[in-house]
């Protein structure tokens, strides 16, 4: 097979577990009022079946990063694709709700596997800096796509086969991939295998989840009960002993020092930002569709299609665009689409007319769809080519994190304003209008002259950074 043909397939199987990750997020929500009735589920058992799958992918991403750089990228991501499709297969199963808790975890467990070390496959893969941009736009638009195009499909499967229908249509994309990935991705890790540091793995992975646990069920349980704020003090800890502890190792889990890069340090606060206006935008708009306007969840899921057919489309475009100019471009139009959207949308009601509506999606889908290339540009572009697991699993972990923070805020401001219709507010929306100005902000200080010299000051001439711009 040429290589061109080989390196596309390649992008194919990446992007197919990446797709199946990626639904997985949004499809659940749609099937637990069926979860619910069927099991006979609390909602806080409910609430555990979507946290328990958040809590430990945050947790494990940058360990499963930096295993597939040391052991190999391939044995990694097949790992995760069969404990992905085992988790997928025994969820559909379950017997009651606190076994489908559990197998929700091994779900996690696999996915941590996946959307990192694919990532760096596609990295390594695609040598030619034009080429990878290309590529990483497709995988980006493949994130994108099918977190809107979950609600969609959910609300089919779950309305024409039942809710364990959701999970079993995980099992032969999995095990196709696993195949796929035997006969056409080629191995690759780390030259120079480092020595394990499992004292800096333990400490982020406290760190990630503690703080993820916070933020999740800060808003149920109360942002001043004992539980809440020991998991913020925990997290605070585990920060300030692996600070000092990772600078002293000689072979680190997180080398500090390309954090000093203004590029990759700014993709990590603009993935958080961006995925906090993602999250956000989809919690407010499934309770105003649903809610609010009394739409049913398929109905809900078809009104969004134009926001996910302008991703799918944006992002390609958008890696296209990193390649050729750089990631200045499709940063300052993120940002605007995204504030755009959260301003048009903060004066809806129960009556808005649904063209009104639809130019609020098109705008975020817009922004969204040319966000995700120039991050994971910029994040995989701060490590030498042999972290790329690691350099990835960094820009994974960062959107996690904006998913579980964009809930809780706007979640809390939700909570907070009883007297307004679910979905509706100038406050909330405001919210997700101002995550669009930061990432605006931020694509233009990240992306000048100043900001170059310090990632090149950080690369190095030594290093064999994994640019793609």
């Amino acid at each position: 097979m040429p290589q061109p043909v080989r390196r596309r397939v390649v992008l194919a199987v990446c992007c197919l577990s990446l797709f199946m990750v990626g639904l997985d997020n949004t499809i659940v929500n749609l099937a637990l009022p069926s979860i619910r009735h069927e099991l006979g589920a609390s909602v806080s058992s409910l609430q555990w079946t979507i946290d328990a799958y958040t809590l430990v992918l945050a947790g494990l991403l940058m360990l499963s990063g930096s295993t597939a750089d040391r052991i190999g990228r391939r044995r990694t991501f097949q790992t995760g694709l069969a404990l992905f499709s085992l988790g997928s297969l025994l969820c559909g199963i379950a017997p009651n709700v606190g076994l489908l808790v559990a197998f929700r975890a091994l779900q996690a467990v696999g996915g941590s596997m996946l959307n990192p070390v694919a990532l760096s496959i596609v990295a390594n893969v695609f040598t030619d800096p034009r080429e990878r941009a290309r590529a990483i736009g497709v995988w980006a638009g493949v994130t994108g796509l099918s977190m809107a195009v979950g609600p969609v499909l959910g609300g089919a499967l779950v309305g024409w086969a039942g809710w364990r229908s959701i999970f079993w249509i995980n099992v032969p994309v999995g095990l196709a991939a696993i195949v796929l990935t035997a006969v056409f991705v080629p191995e690759s890790r780390a030259p120079h295998p480092r020595r394990l540091d499992p004292v800096g793995q333990l400490l982020v992975i406290v760190l990630l989840a503690s703080l993820t646990y916070g933020i999740i069920e800060g808003r149920g349980t109360g942002w001043g009960a004992p539980v809440i704020v020991g998991c913020f003090v925990v997290a605070a800890a585990a920060l300030a002993i692996l600070l000092p502890y990772e600078r002293r190792r000689r072979d680190p889990l997180l080398e500090l020092r390309f954090f000093r890069s203004v590029p990759f340090s700014g993709a990590t606060l603009t993935a958080v930002t961006g995925f906090a206006a993602l999250s956000g935008f989809l919690f407010l708009n499934t309770l105003y569709l649903q809610d609010t306007r009394g739409f049913s969840a398929l109905h809900a899921g078809l009104l969004t299609l134009p926001m996910a057919a302008v991703t799918a489309v944006g992002a390609p475009l958008s890696g296209r665009v990193v390649g050729a100019r750089g990631p200045r471009l499709p940063l300052l139009v993120a940002g605007a689409g995204i504030a755009a959207s959260g301003f048009v949308l903060a004066g809806i009601g129960p009556a808005t007319p649904i063209p009104v509506l639809m130019v609020g999606y098109v705008c975020f889908g817009a922004g969204f769809g040319v966000l995700n290339a120039p991050i994971t540009n910029a994040a995989v572009s701060g490590m030498p080519r042999e972290r790329a697991g690691l350099a990835a699993a960094v820009a994974s972990t960062s959107r996690q994190v904006g998913i579980s923070l964009g809930v809780a805020v706007i979640g809390a401001v939700v909570a907070a304003d009883e007297g307004t219709p679910p979905g509706t507010g100038r406050a909330v929306w405001g919210i997700v209008a101002g995550c669009g100005v930061l990432v605006f902000a931020l694509g233009l200080v990240t992306t000048g002259r100043w900001a170059r010299a310090t990632a090149a000051r950080v690369n190095g001439p030594d290093h064999d950074s994994a640019s793609v711009a």
